[in-house]
């Protein structure tokens, strides 16, 4: 196969199932030119030093201005700025300035506060199939949780979820690669209304304030400082609930589905529950629900022999720098016992995910109850249809046969 061609056909849907292969022939050359003009990294060592590059950037705003030989400097300036694009895609000063912003509020003591909680929200959603000798982990389980979870934390109405559960299928898809642009038209689209409708539940939050993360920030008087405008906020609850939910709901079903390939594994976790942190490290590095993040050059950068010149796009494969036997003993191997598991699937350096303690959370929480209460837990069948997208990659069913979910 031709090399420049690999990541269009890990884009492809009918290779979502299992893109490992396609990542093995990529890391054979770790830094690779795609067809279109793309430069492709997929070896861990390269991948790692490019994720603390300041000459490499997640601010695509940036590519545009160096094409067309313009400068930008900061968020306020951005031409064709979406005005719901949020902190994650800023490069310093502004990323620093909003991200201190969510992490003063979105603390270790707010998250595991919500352990307790949690746990009971775990225990109801599996009591809801007691009666059933069937469940599909998706729609049964692994989307209720952490969108019931995110809508706590930001003081959102459950029931509003049908709405911005579609706006946000929508903007995750975006994340792939599009240069028709019809996915990108879309997401900007579905960013306004869904940006459209948190303003104005944070109007509301303003004349009735809970103990929500949206209204403690409000609280913190980082508004009335200018720290942060009412737009970034609005940018940033965005991206708070897309981001505490559809990355988790794919930990969950990898997870549940490694799992019942792996029954050995599955049966040691049933036994000793508190092996549950190994086991969602593992899932995370073996079946990462994130698999690629998309950046740009800001300047000529030099790296495995290859120079990758300014301004071009930029793909770094976090899922194939996890199985690189460079750096991880047997890596195809799902292995819990693993030691020194430092993964890509949070990210790293300035854009590690901040939600990465609530997600590991939710997903110990969730393997050590599946594990537990589904008695003999089996695959109805192993090859599985997957959500649109390859970058935020899970299954869009896992239908399970059970004899029985057995009481907590």
């Amino acid at each position: 196969m031709n090399n420049g061609n690999l990541f269009a056909q890990v884009l492809k849907q009918e290779n979502r199932h299992n893109p490992y292969p396609l990542y093995a022939q990529l890391r054979e050359t770790p830094v690779s030119i795609q067809d279109d003009g793309t430069y492709v990294v997929s070896t861990y060592a390269e991948i790692r030093s490019l994720l603390f590059d300041p000459r490499v950037s997640s601010d695509e705003e940036k590519n545009l201005a160096s094409k067309s030989g313009s400068e930008v400097s900061s968020s306020n300036e951005h031409p064709n700025q979406d005005e719901f694009r949020s902190f994650p895609v800023y490069d310093p000063p502004d990323h620093d300035r909003l991200r201190s912003i969510v992490v003063n509020q979105f603390t270790a003591e707010r998250i595991y506060g919500l352990r307790s909680w949690v746990e009971e929200l775990v225990k109801d959603e599996l009591d809801k199939s007691r009666e059933r000798d069937q469940i599909d982990i998706v729609d049964d389980f692994a989307y209720p949780l952490p969108v019931t979870v995110i809508c706590k934390i930001l003081g959102i109405p459950f029931e509003d979820e049908e709405f911005f559960h579609e706006k946000s299928t929508v903007i995750a898809t975006s994340a792939d690669p599009d240069p028709s642009g019809q996915n990108k038209r879309r997401s900007k689209e579905a960013r306004s209304q869904l940006g459209d409708y948190l303003h104005q539940h944070i109007k509301k939050l303003r004349q009735h304030p809970g103990k929500d993360l949206l209204s403690a920030i409000m609280a913190s008087g980082d508004l009335e400082a200018g720290r942060i405008s009412e737009q970034e906020l609005v940018a940033m609850s965005v991206i708070l609930l897309i981001g505490g939910h559809e990355t988790t709901v794919n930990l969950i079903t990898n997870g549940m589905l490694t799992l019942l390939r792996y029954p050995e594994h599955l049966e040691r976790l049933r036994q000793d529950p508190d092996l549950a942190p190994r086991f969602v490290q593992e899932v995370l590095r073996f079946e990462p629900p994130v698999q690629f993040r998309t950046r740009t050059t800001l300047a000529d950068i030099e790296i495995a022999g290859t120079v990758i010149p300014k301004g071009v796009p930029l793909v770094l494969m976090l899922a194939s720098g996890n199985r690189d036997p460079l750096h991880f003993n047997d890596p195809d191997r799902f292995d819990p016992d693993r030691q020194n598991n430092q993964h890509f699937s949070f990210g790293g350096s300035l854009h590690l995910c901040i939600g990465a303690p609530l997600a590991r959370m939710e997903g110990e929480l969730a393997f050590r109850a599946l594990a537990q209460r589904l008695q003999s837990p089996r695959l109805i069948e192993d090859v599985l249809q997957y959500r649109q997208g390859a970058s935020l990659r899970g299954p869009k069913h896992l239908l399970v046969k059970v004899d029985a979910v057995i009481d907590a």
